[in-house]
């Protein structure tokens, strides 16, 4: 778990559609975005597939190491929709169709003069001592248990439930950056900016190499909750690439 001034989480993608490629993932991306903008630090990502013992495996190792889990998929009609029982398993609580899940649904189905059938009842079901997480868009409700949020993997569904959840979570101090601008490539630069990098145990820097034509740079960022850090880390950065183009045009000479 983390401290006072980081909060920590994880995500877990479930479906085998997401492991053949036949489905791709855009909530990962959504979800890291929304998270660093509130201050909880995203961690780690595992996607597994439909099976049980996986999600049950995975879940467990990820709630016991971060303060937040966020589930995707799973939580749908259909047989292979078993996110609810996995969770009630590792909980070790039992599955069971929440009644005010069912009134929602139900209400839900006569509006729209649609069947309840047994195959949509099913998303009714969650652990006991579940809080819901409402679904504006297709009333459905997600779930929260412990640190574990398990949301619906459909995109739209997805955000509108995040939407809800986000004021609900602990934030910590957010995570500034800088970026810096460098017209050479990683190799030019890779020695001296890992002794920089070591000077600077306070932030975070990372380089990604960009290429145009046939020419590489790279795009530095330095990170951290400390302004003045990172102002004293961009420092050293920028003297580092005067050096480095200084000795490249000697060597050009």
């Amino acid at each position: 778990m983390s401290d006072a001034q980081t909060v920590t989480a994880a995500a877990l993608a479930i479906g085998d559609e997401l492991l053949s490629g036949r489905t791709r993932d855009k909530n990962i991306g959504h979800l890291a975005e929304l998270l660093t903008a509130a201050g909880i630090e995203l961690k780690e990502v595992r996607i597994v597939p439909d099976e049980e013992d996986r999600i049950v495996d995975a879940l467990n190792a990820l709630r016991q190491s971060h303060d937040y889990v966020f589930t995707s998929g799973g939580i749908g009609p259909t047989h292979d929709d078993i996110t609810a029982d996995a969770v009630s398993k590792a909980f070790g609580v039992a599955c069971t169709h929440d009644a005010d899940a069912l009134a929602l649904l139900a209400a839900n189905y006569a509006e729209r003069g649609l069947e309840f059938t047994e195959a949509r009842r099913r998303m009714a079901r969650m652990p006991v001592g579940s809080k819901h997480i409402d679904n504006p868009v297709s009333r459905a409700p997600g779930f929260v248990i412990g640190n574990v949020h398990v949301m619906a993997g459909v995109p739209s569904v997805f955000q509108a439930m995040l939407d809800n959840v986000l004021p609900t979570l602990r934030t910590g101090v957010k995570i500034l950056s800088e970026k810096v601008s460098c017209p050479f490539g990683e190799g030019d630069i890779g020695d001296p900016l890992s002794a920089i990098a070591k000077a600077h145990p306070d932030v975070n820097i990372g380089s990604y190499p960009r290429f145009s034509g046939d020419k590489f740079s790279t795009e530095i960022v330095i990170r951290g909750r400390d302004q003045s850090a990172i102002e004293e880390a961009r420092l050293d950065v920028e003297a580092m690439l005067v050096s480095v183009e200084a000795t490249l045009h000697t060597k050009a000479v």
